[in-house]
């Protein structure tokens, strides 16, 4: 097969590590020349994807060509191929080509390591073969692994630790799950997710190498085995100096486990989430968890209830685990730094974060370098504390302040003409997620914390930036002349429990005085069918859908605050616009039910609708000031971040 690049060739060996930088833009170049169309599938299809991957070889293997003006020359099965053919005939490695590949590894079954006892091989061994495919049995212990599992906290934990290290110095590479609005963002190399460049490079790479050897006993991973397998892949190929890797689920039979030779091991606060595949009891769950210790390898953890705390110390005895558990960090030890995560529970992560890194640092023999400046035994290093105040995680606990109402401003002066729309998200879907999420958002309404801003337009006059690099919100209007109206925005999947998340939610933020005025409950958007690329636009049309599900959680949030069952109808579907509250739903705060609405709350047919609603809202009456809690599902928050930024 031939190719033609037209594209100078940087002398000298180019190394993986390497590249999606300047020194390989060829590799940039014959991406976007195979991937410019989804057309001519069939006889080029495997001849291509096979050239695909020998470009990736010769890029492993280094090329030492002063200047390629010329062609690039890659033989395979006689065939010739030129990059005026490519034109002719193009193949969908496209990013969306991509998207297409993942969502057909979706799968429905059973989550753990028996999902079908008829299967010849079981999931982690099924991984373990999937490593050998790719090449990276011998590799992955050069990863130098932190591996953390947990029921709530682990991912802030895994973000926590990744910035700490990287302003160490250190090459970083950090694998969370799931993603919000794009399927890189599970993988960060140096803080920042994966190119699309690169990520096709490694994608189509892993795609190939994998589909080339499936069998019957050996068919392709599913979904989030594939990623898993993918972040190792791209982990190794850009040379990490650690990486930090979050389990899925579990942690005994999940495919992360696969990892063999961590550096540390922790376990975040447990509680019960995912009782269908885990367990009814924290006993149960604690012992899932605790599947990712390794023999003689030191794990960390938090405060836990007795039950959990008892089966994870067995454990790491029968294992000859060194498990310390790890109070939270205190304000004193943070020595006036605040933490870029927001919310009291975030000290514990931190804590567990900064122990994880320690013990790293003094496995890989660099603690006593960088805690030799530091006088007392428990002053955080500067590296430390640089890390703990600018780690980033979308989803939990952020703040955003919709610029939307800003750009639609014809106002020429300060004088305000809307309202103010601010929306609060952090994804939680447990009763004691929902805990930690209640607290920290009646602390920040309240204006009893931190509040780190965000925007999707930049900033503009709307928007003040403070030295700290929180934006504070400036509509030239008295914050005394506004009216507070909070709101929730929420969804949760059918396997959650509402009756006991939205008690808590009301009773929690209530005893705080934080009181919500309203409630919105619409129908999910993403689907757990298909993947898609954070490009790709969310129609305001969406086709009607069955609102049972969310009828049935407004009735129990009306009981929650009113302590009665008003009866909803489950088979009433809500299909017409028309249906959508009247502005005066704002402020009508009387208990009763008019013309057989809820007062206080509502069910919308479409998310777009209700972000639409709230907009409409807050731009008609300048006096609102809208503090919207989106919460429930990290999909349903994913989705609104979407709309936001669209």
């Amino acid at each position: 097969m031939l190719l033609h690049s037209n594209t100078y060739m940087r002398r000298g060996m180019l190394g993986v590590a390497y590249f999606g930088r300047k020194e390989l833009p060829w590799v940039d170049k014959v991406t976007r020349e195979i991937g410019r169309s989804s057309h001519c599938l069939n006889t080029f299809n495997l001849t291509v994807l096979k050239t695909y991957h020998s470009l990736v070889k010769i890029r492993q293997k280094g090329l030492q060509y002063a200047n390629m003006s010329s062609e690039t020359v890659v033989t395979l099965n006689s065939r010739s191929v030129t990059s005026e053919s490519i034109q002719e005939c193009p193949l969908p490695f496209t990013y969306e080509a991509a998207m297409e590949a993942l969502s057909s590894l979706i799968t429905r079954k059973k989550r753990d390591g028996y999902s079908n006892p008829n299967v010849k091989y079981k999931k982690l061994e099924r991984m373990s073969m999937y490593i050998q495919i790719l090449g990276l049995e011998e590799q992955i212990a050069d990863l130098n692994i932190i591996h953390v599992a947990g029921t709530k906290g682990k991912g802030s934990t895994c973000t926590f630790c990744e910035a700490i290290l990287r302003e160490c110095g250190f090459r970083t590479g950090l694998f969370t799950s799931p993603h919000l609005i794009d399927v890189r963002e599970r993988f960060r190399l140096n803080g920042l997710e994966i190119s699309e460049g690169q990520f096709l490079l490694y994608f189509w790479d892993c795609w190939s190498q994998l589909k080339d050897k499936v069998t019957e006993d050996l068919p392709m991973p599913p979904l989030f085995q594939f990623l898993t397998l993918l972040g190792l892949k791209i982990f190794v190929s850009e040379k990490v100096d650690v990486a930090i890797i979050e389990v899925g689920l579990g942690g005994k039979y999940d495919s992360t486990n696969v990892i063999q030779d961590p550096v540390v091991c922790g376990i975040t606060s447990l509680g019960f989430d995912h009782t269908e595949i885990l367990g009814d009891t924290l006993e149960k769950i604690a012992l899932h968890k605790a599947g990712i210790f390794k023999p003689q390898v030191p794990a960390f953890t938090v405060p836990q209830l007795p039950e959990a705390m008892d089966v994870l110390k067995q454990r790491a005895h029968e294992l000859e685990v060194p498990l310390q558990v790890i109070a939270p960090l205190t304000y004193q030890r943070l020595n006036g730094v605040k933490l870029s995560l927001s919310g009291d529970h975030q000290l514990v992560n931190a804590g567990l974060a900064v122990s994880l890194c320690k013990s790293w640092l003094n496995t890989k023999g660099n603690w006593e370098k960088l805690s030799q400046n530091d006088s007392a035994d428990d002053t955080l290093p500067k590296a430390f504390l640089r890390g703990l105040s600018t780690a980033h995680l979308s989803g939990r606990a952020q703040i955003v302040h919709d610029s939307y109402l800003g750009s639609s401003n014809q106002i020429g002066d300060n004088e305000s003409c809307s309202g103010e729309l601010i929306f609060y998200l952090d994804g939680a879907h447990s009763p004691e997620s929902i805990d930690a999420c209640a607290k920290w958002f009646s602390n920040v309404v309240n204006e009893k914390i931190h509040r780190p801003w965000s925007s999707f337009s930049g900033v503009g006059n709307m928007e003040e930036v403070c030295s700290n690099g929180c934006i504070q919100h400036s509509n030239g209007q008295d914050e005394s002349e506004t009216i507070p109206k909070r709101i929730l925005l929420f969804n949760c999947m059918e396997m959650r429990d509402p009756e006991i998340i939205l008690p808590r939610l009301v009773d929690i933020c209530a005893s705080s005085g934080s009181h919500f005025s309203k409630a919105i409950f619409v129908p999910s958007i993403s689907t757990y069918s298909k993947v898609t690329s954070g490009s790709s636009d969310i129609p305001l049309n969406i086709p009607s859908k069955d609102l049972a599900w969310q009828f049935n959680l407004q009735r129990v949030w009306e009981r929650s605050i009113h302590g009665r069952d008003f009866g909803v109808n489950k088979n009433v579907k809500m299909e017409a616009a028309e249906n959508l509250p009247s502005p005066e739903f704002l402020y009508n705060d009387d208990i009763s039910r008019c013309n057989g609405n809820f007062s206080c709350s509502a069910v919308f047919p479409s998310l777009p609708l209700a972000v639409s609603w709230l907009r409409n809202s807050a731009r008609d009456n300048p006096s609102l000031k809208l503090q919207v809690l989106v919460t429930g599902s990290l999909h349903l928050v994913g989705d609104v971040l979407k709309l936001l930024r669209r």
